[in-house]
C-alpha cells in the first residue's frame, strides 16, 4: 500500500496561503493554473492582479479596512 503525498499549507497573518509545490489549482470558473515552483503564494485577500498567485497587493491595504 503506498503512503498518499502530502503538500504543506502554511497560512501567513494577513498574507498569502504558502503552499509547497509543483501545484495545479482549478478555479472558480473551471480553469487550471498549474505552477512549477517549489512553493507557492495563493492570495487570500482578492486584490491581487495576478490571482490566483499573490502579488503582496495585501501589503498595501490591511484586511478589515475596506
Amino acid at each position: 500500500m503506498s503512503v498518499p503525498m502530502v503538500q504543506r499549507v502554511t497560512q501567513v497573518k494577513n498574507g498569502p496561503l504558502l503552499v509547497e509545490g509543483p501545484v495545479e489549482i482549478v478555479q472558480d470558473d473551471g480553469t487550471t493554473v498549474r505552477s512549477d515552483r517549489f512553493v507557492v503564494a495563493l492570495c487570500t485577500c482578492r486584490r491581487s492582479r495576478t490571482a490566483p498567485f499573490c502579488d503582496t497587493s495585501h501589503r498595501r491595504k490591511v484586511r478589515g479596512d475596506d
